[in-house]
């Protein structure tokens, strides 16, 4: 299982504003990832969340430019899984860079909750589903909160009328 080594994280994200943006293709795994995410946050503490649905993981990166600056950390969940031609590896680049490029650029994290599988049976064992082995979704989210909170509590002090 990919969870191996995982790190045991439980944030304290209380005060931290939140957006969940989501694809909308194959909706049995998103529902899933969803459903992990929003668990994850619950668990956090976070309670200002937004929600924001997409088309497709190529939307992900634009709704996370536009979200950021307004959010803590954002929580980007899609699904791609692998056909016959070479779509999946643009859209999988295309999606993995943009977001990257995104919490870079404006230093706030994006939980990356973007399954790239090569079948559907894949994306339904990271769901987070009944009987799945993986909680993407809950992973995604607890990550981001987790940096957020880290890059909150590590910032330096400002010092007035400097």
């Amino acid at each position: 299982m990919a969870g191996h080594g995982a790190p045991e994280l439980a944030p304290s994200g209380e005060g931290l504003r939140v957006a969940v943006i989501a694809a909308s293709w194959h909706t049995v795994v998103m529902d899933g990832l969803l459903a992990g995410a929003h668990r994850a946050l619950t668990e956090a503490g976070v309670t200002e969340v937004t929600e924001v649905r997409v088309p497709g993981s190529f939307e992900l990166p634009v709704a996370a430019a536009r979200l950021a600056p307004g959010h803590d950390a954002l929580i980007a969940l899609g699904v791609v899984i692998r056909g016959g031609t070479p779509h999946f590896d643009y859209v999988c680049g295309a999606a993995t860079q943009g977001l990257t490029d995104v919490s870079v650029q404006t230093g706030v994290p994006v939980g990356f909750g973007v399954l790239t599988c090569d079948n559907e049976e894949q994306a339904l064992d990271r769901a987070g589903l009944p009987g799945s082995a993986e909680d993407k979704g809950h992973e995604a989210a607890t990550a981001a909160v987790a940096t957020a909170v880290t890059l909150r509590d590590s910032a330096p002090p400002t010092v007035p009328g400097v």
